[in-house]
């Protein structure tokens, strides 16, 4: 599952970039009509989308990575994006991490394998800008301030909150603390060890919140979990689609984009945000600043940030994904009614963590998850 692998606050293990068979053809400046698409920041400085769309096409092909296709709608995204410009998408790496991306970049460098563009997690996208080029797409300004690189080096695309799905045979779950009841024996898992595992820190965390802790604290959660051993209702089974699908991870807390029924294949699975403890994450596009296809790269990012009716964010909202520009959209009316309303309810404030506290976090789970719960 991505979300184990994408941790943001540790290494993951290097990887070579799945052979692409590709070739580009000339300088970005040769082979497109003399626009150097490599250095342009934005479509209209290289002549506009027409332009753009035309050197794209004439490099022919994109180099992704780390993008599984049942993960965030993917899958549709890049057949769209296919269907639409002709332009052959190389995936490779489906199921690798935001680390593994960056050392891609690195050891593909000056290759035609290389990835164009990233998605990658924050600390990650943070830790690298020196080998991200600079752009700002056409919906630039329905990008929350907080949500993006002032120079265009990153720009945060889609993300949701920390929810806990389940079994529909469980009843209604109303509070954090029904998973302390006997019925719930052996049923409560995570995607992963919280001290590897980014989306099992967030769930550790959402759980602090609710408890009454703080995003600079995350010692309430690791004691609720502990509980929750103690109960016999904590499971050490790391929860994947097959698990959930078996019966054997009944109850998950994970993103709750990747908590949807369409996603975990269960016609019977809820899912439940407690209230007033929103616990948002979200992920960042970025361009490779030595991609092999400059232009293609660009058009990639303009297509995930359209909102067209089949454009990259309510394609991702269609994967029950919130996209980074719903507000906008919302207020323009662009955006897909029908798949918004599927999204689980949220209510209060929502909590971001910050690089510092994501990390303080990280390691009072490294000192402290093991003894408290296994």
């Amino acid at each position: 599952m991505r979300s184990s692998y994408r941790l943001a606050l540790a290494g993951a293990v290097a990887a070579a970039l799945l052979a692409a068979g590709c070739s580009s053809s000339g300088s970005p400046a040769s082979s497109n009509g003399g626009t150097n698409w490599a250095t342009e920041t934005s479509a209209s400085g290289g002549g506009g989308m027409t332009a753009l769309v035309a050197a794209a096409k004439k490099e022919g092909t994109l180099n992704v990575i780390a993008l599984p296709p049942t993960w965030a709608n993917y899958g549709a995204i890049l057949s769209a994006f296919t269907a639409k410009y002709g332009i052959k998408i190389n995936s490779a790496l489906p199921d690798g991490s935001s680390q593994q991306e960056v050392n891609a970049v690195k050891t593909e460098h000056g290759t035609a394998k290389a990835p164009d563009v990233l998605d990658v997690g924050m600390a990650v996208a943070l830790a690298n800008t020196s080998l991200f080029a600079p752009y700002q797409v056409s919906t630039w300004s329905d990008i929350p301030t907080a949500q993006k690189d002032p120079g265009g080096l990153w720009y945060q695309d889609y993300g949701g909150y920390m929810g806990i799905g389940y079994s529909s045979k469980f009843g209604t779950i109303t509070s954090l603390n029904d998973l302390l009841s006997p019925k719930f024996k052996g049923a409560v898992a995570l995607n992963g060890n919280p001290t590897s595992a980014n989306a099992a820190l967030n769930a550790v965390m959402m759980v602090n919140l609710a408890e009454g802790g703080s995003p600079s604290d995350i010692s309430k959660g690791v004691a609720f979990f502990k509980k929750l051993k103690a109960a016999g209702n904590f499971s050490p089974v790391q929860a994947t689609g097959a698990t959930v699908k078996a019966g054997t991870t009944p109850v998950v807390l994970n993103w709750d984009y990747l908590e949807l029924p369409s996603y975990v294949g269960v016609t019977n699975w809820k899912v439940f945000v407690p209230p007033n403890t929103a616990l948002g994450g979200y992920y960042a596009q970025a361009v490779n600043k030595a991609a092999p296809h400059p232009a293609a790269a660009r058009l990639w990012e303009e297509f995930l940030y359209s909102q067209a009716a089949s454009g990259g964010q309510n394609l991702w909202l269609a994967g029950g994904a919130r996209p980074v520009e719903q507000a906008a959209m919302q207020a323009n009316g662009s955006i897909n009614k029908t798949d918004a309303a599927k999204l689980p309810a949220v209510s209060g404030t929502p909590t971001f963590l910050s690089a510092s506290q994501s990390t303080d976090a990280a390691n009072y789970l490294a000192a402290n998850w093991a003894k408290a719960v296994g």
